[in-house]
């Protein structure tokens, strides 16, 4: 008998079918994949120069920019390279909600927005080592959100700097965070690689059934080669002609208890959560807000009907989606201004807006599905 030929995991990988009629917007994924190795690489040989001490650390970055050999590059990259990862991200995010992914997909989208939280505890625990005047006092007040936690939250929030304030137990700790958490990414995206294959790959028109396959070699590894040419000639022109555009020129001066900076605020992906977070006078009712921007990604998938047709075919879904995008834009853009008027006060209405958008993405296909079925039934009565 002939021995069976074994086939390479990595053949199997090259040959998957897909859909023809996949765009441009299923490049985020292998995109999203190549910015995190580069984020670890970036991470691992600046680890090797960053001293996690409190009087030391922003002198090591200083050193690393101006003294080892090629460090700037690093550092702008590992910077940067961030911002476009939560860019791509959000692109992401937006083109499963567009068409509706975590419909076909609800393992594969769960995984997917474990790892976005887990990507925006990775980006804060790295903007606090740099340890500039934005970085101390943007962990004093995020870390500080903890104390609303009824009865146990003071405790919490000391157990959390390792004392009474940010100090270096704070920085050693979120040093070595910081450096575990991208393998827990790594990990997640394998697990979400594993639950997209189980079904494959939807398309355009949002289902499962595809008439038309293809090799995922040459085709899209082709498609993702040119995406993966893009992204690093943005980059590029980030980090030699632009290092400092997306970072918050306060976190230039060494980081200072006794000077408070005039207007606190997180990095630009951060912005629309903390938007929310000042929109209720409740602190309490801030953190809860703040979290379930983020949570009712989760809830998403119990929308569990299967679709009939794409919904951004729809125009009233087309709306929504849209309206949730500019209020997404819109909260970032308030998290940005000072807490004054008329900011504070427009940061409310929109805020309810952003729930609302996912409540009627959430309750949307459900009922879609019942007015189509009620529709067939009426002309099935009809034709009898």
């Amino acid at each position: 008998m002939q021995k069976m030929r074994q086939t390479n995991p990595a053949e199997l990988a090259l040959g998957l079918p897909s859909p023809s009629s996949l765009a441009i917007w299923w490049n985020g994924g292998s995109i999203l994949g190549l910015l995190l190795v580069l984020q670890i690489l970036t991470g691992l040989f600046l680890s090797m120069h960053y001293t996690a001490d409190m009087i030391n650390s922003f002198s090591s970055v200083i050193h690393i920019i101006r003294d080892a050999p090629m460090g700037w590059l690093f550092r702008n990259f590992h910077a940067n390279g961030a911002s476009l990862f939560f860019v791509f991200l959000y692109l992401h995010i937006g083109r499963g909600l567009y068409y509706q992914s975590y419909i076909n997909h609800p393992h594969t989208w769960m995984v997917g927005v474990s790892i976005f939280l887990v990507s925006m505890g990775t980006a804060f625990l790295g903007y606090v080592l740099p340890w500039g005047q934005m970085s101390f006092w943007g962990a004093t007040v995020i870390t500080n959100l903890v104390s609303a936690v009824p009865y146990w939250g003071p405790s919490m929030v000391e157990w959390i700097w390792g004392g009474f304030s940010v100090s270096q137990p704070t920085l050693n700790r979120f040093y070595s965070l910081h450096f575990i958490m991208p393998f827990l990414i790594a990990g997640l995206s394998l697990l979400h690689l594993v639950f997209l294959h189980e079904k494959g790959s939807s398309n355009p028109l949002g289902n499962l059934n595809h008439l038309a396959k293809i090799p995922f070699h040459p085709y899209f590894t082709w498609k993702d080669s040119v995406g993966f040419v893009l992204v690093f000639i943005v980059l590029s022109l980030l980090c030699f002609f632009y290092p400092t555009l997306l970072g918050d020129p306060e976190n230039y001066n060494h980081a200072s208890s006794m000077v408070t900076p005039v207007h606190i605020q997180p990095e630009w992906y951060f912005l629309f959560a903390y938007a929310i977070l000042r929109s209720i006078p409740s602190k309490l009712g801030g953190v809860v807000a703040l979290l379930m921007s983020i949570v009712i990604l989760y809830f998403l998938p119990l929308a569990g009907t299967k679709k009939t047709m794409a919904s951004s075919f729809i125009p009233f879904y087309q709306v929504t989606f849209w309206g949730l995008v500019v209020t997404f834009v819109v909260l970032t853009w308030l998290g940005a201004c000072p807490i004054e008027e008329p900011y504070a006060t427009l940061a409310v209405p929109i805020s309810i807006m952003y729930f609302m958008f996912y409540v009627v993405l959430i309750g949307f296909p459900s009922v879609w599905s019942y007015l189509l079925t009620s529709e067939y039934k009426e002309l099935s009565e009809m034709s009898t």
